[in-house]
């Protein structure tokens, strides 16, 4: 007789699994720095700084949040405030193995390719690095801690398609539980497909879930309106009998259905891809409809309650909360994409004041998960850099220049480069490059004459957000941009002050494709947003004015105007933002 070698399965419950899978999810909380104040009242800017520690305040003066960084960290650093607070989330996460970030941008009159940053690839590396287990536990840890944001009565709705929607639905009836799921929402569409020899790929899936029992739909908000000649032909079936029989007062049946008809489980007439109104779309290839989000949005949750998207893309649901009177929350990991969706909320009339916040202390953690112990050799190598020894502020040497770090998660100061020049004078270096995360406010006017003092060539270097996802520095590489030459011309006249755009050079011009370079016709087709603080009081940047281009507007304003209310010592602050994404800032002091 056989022996019966079938081993005890050591599984005790129904569910996903797959080699390494962990359910328990590391929490690393970070604060929020807030990076840009938009459209704020001068009222509500002078309340906030007045009852800034209240908590009064910071009810009444609530900001719509886009935070730029990994959906992990930002999620983990929410809960403390926002746990159970989220009404509804809606998230369209990376459902196909070729997933492409490359964005489609114009430069001029020019269109051309961004590809993706290394930040972006990295995300990409960490979702299918290993395959299906790699993405489902990026899913995993980011559901959980959906579910702890969602209020008791809050629903959630995640985009996905053939790939893994299957996969992915048993991981959130784990989560969620199964008892939880609401719908399988089929979303249709037409057009082409890749499909020659099988039946076309013809639909989405949108998986929606509740947190509990308690849900908010409101069916009637997004009944879909029945045609006039539907509505004459049931006015005619129920006034004579018809196939149903005569009804007694057909003008009360009809009216019912004027109401229009509620959406079944498949929804078909709501375009996509290349059907998406030519107004909407900004050259993201997987951007969703405004039209799509404006049915979620208006089904799952009430005027005033808070939505999210922690994958926000191109930032429709963003855009469709604001314009619906929701509160709201976005995020996501490419900085493209939340500058793309900052100037697309800047485009709705009387968008709400929202802020642009990052994660402090951000490249410390990010330093450590990667295993990065020896900070500076670690910035030396990925510059390309040789180490050296037997100086305080000295750290490298490259290509004949010295070269200078600054600290992690700080700012580069004019005190720092003062003493780092020094000593590059006392030992007879002429030129040095200074690295840093972030420069102090106008430091760009005093470096040429810091360098005059001294007779030393500086250079200012930002180290790439992309250096905190590298792990092997001597394989790996990224792009280190210098900081770009901005000059401003500004004019008082009696309280009246104009400021004009008067030279911008783009200080990497070698990192644009040769053909796109040759097209470029003057300085402003480098830059794609720029904004002014009238009134920068050294801390947050107030944006009180901007231009920026879009694809029905794609002209660049480059002079604005302020007028003060009284006479007074100002600072004005000036950021620009290149194609790139990359901020340049100009400090200018005033007496008026």
């Amino acid at each position: 007789m056989a022996k019966n070698n079938t081993k005890t399965n050591e599984v005790d419950q129904t569910g996903l699994y797959w080699p390494g899978k962990q359910t328990g999810v590391n929490r690393v909380v970070l604060p929020f720095q807030v990076v840009e104040t938009i459209n704020e009242s001068k009222a509500d800017r002078e309340k906030a700084q007045r009852d800034f520690f209240t908590k009064q305040a910071k009810d009444d003066l609530w900001r719509n949040k886009l935070i730029w960084g990994d959906n992990k960290y930002v999620m983990a650093s929410l809960l403390p405030e926002f746990a159970g607070k989220v009404n509804l989330i809606y998230i369209d996460p990376p459902f196909a193995t070729g997933a492409d970030f490359s964005i489609n941008i114009r430069l001029g009159d020019l269109e051309w390719t961004k590809e993706a940053s290394m930040i972006e690839e990295k995300a990409y590396r960490d979702t299918w690095g290993r395959g299906l287990d790699s993405y489902l536990q990026m899913m995993y840890d980011r559901l959980v801690l959906m579910r702890e944001l969602l209020a008791d009565n809050g629903s959630i709705y995640i985009h996905l398609d053939w790939h893994v929607g299957h996969y992915v639905k048993i991981i959130i009836d784990e989560i969620f539980g199964k008892e939880n799921f609401r719908n399988e929402i089929v979303w249709c569409y037409t057009g082409p497909s890749r499909k020659i020899q099988d039946f076309p790929d013809k639909h989405d899936l949108i998986l929606r879930y509740s947190k509990g029992e308690q849900r908010v739909l409101n069916i009637d908000a997004v009944k879909i309106p029945y045609s006039e000649s539907f509505l004459k032909r049931r006015q005619y079936t129920e006034g004579t009998g018809g196939i149903y029989g005569g009804r007694e007062r057909p003008e009360e049946v009809v009216e019912e259905y004027k109401k229009g008809k509620v959406p079944e489980d498949w929804w078909s007439d709501i375009p996509a891809g290349g059907q998406i109104p030519a107004t909407e779309l900004l050259g993201f290839p997987t951007q969703k409809p405004e039209k799509l989000l404006d049915r979620i949005i208006k089904a799952s949750s009430n005027p005033g309650d808070l939505v999210a998207d922690f994958f926000c893309g191109s930032g429709t649901t963003l855009s469709v909360a604001e314009k619906l009177g929701r509160r709201w929350i976005g995020s996501d990991l490419s900085k493209f994409a939340i500058h793309t969706t900052r100037k697309r909320l800047l485009d709705i009339p009387e968008c709400k004041p929202f802020e642009v916040l990052n994660l402090g202390k951000y490249q410390k953690v990010k330093l450590k998960e990667n295993g990065v112990s020896r900070y500076i050799d670690f910035i030396l190598k990925l510059y390309r850099a040789e180490p050296l020894s037997g100086y305080t502020t000295l750290h490298g040497k490259k290509t004949g220049r010295m070269v200078h770090i600054g600290d992690v998660d700080s700012i580069v100061t004019e005190r720092e480069i003062r003493e780092t020049v020094k000593e590059c004078a006392s030992a007879g270096v002429k030129s040095v490059d200074i690295l840093g995360w972030d420069f102090e406010m106008g430091l760009h006017d005093l470096v040429d004459r810091i360098g005059d003092e001294y007779s030393v060539k500086i250079r200012l270097v930002q180290i790439p957000r992309e250096a905190l996802e590298v792990r092997d520095a001597t394989r790996e590489e990224v792009k280190f941009f210098d900081l770009n030459y901005l000059e401003i011309d500004h004019k008082l006249n009696g309280k009246t002050l104009t400021i004009a755009l008067k030279d911008f050079v783009i200080s990497n011009p070698e990192y644009l494709p040769d053909e796109v370079r040759e097209k470029v016709k003057k300085f402003t087709d480098y830059i794609d947003y720029w904004a002014v603080d009238f009134d920068y009081k050294n801390d947050t940047f107030h944006n009180m004015w901007q231009s920026f281009r879009t694809r029905k507007h794609p002209s660049l304003e480059t002079k604005c105007f302020h007028t003060y209310e009284k006479p007074e010592k100002y600072q004005v602050l000036i950021k620009v933002v290149d194609i790139f994404g990359n901020d340049t800032n100009k400090l200018i002091n005033l007496e008026v």
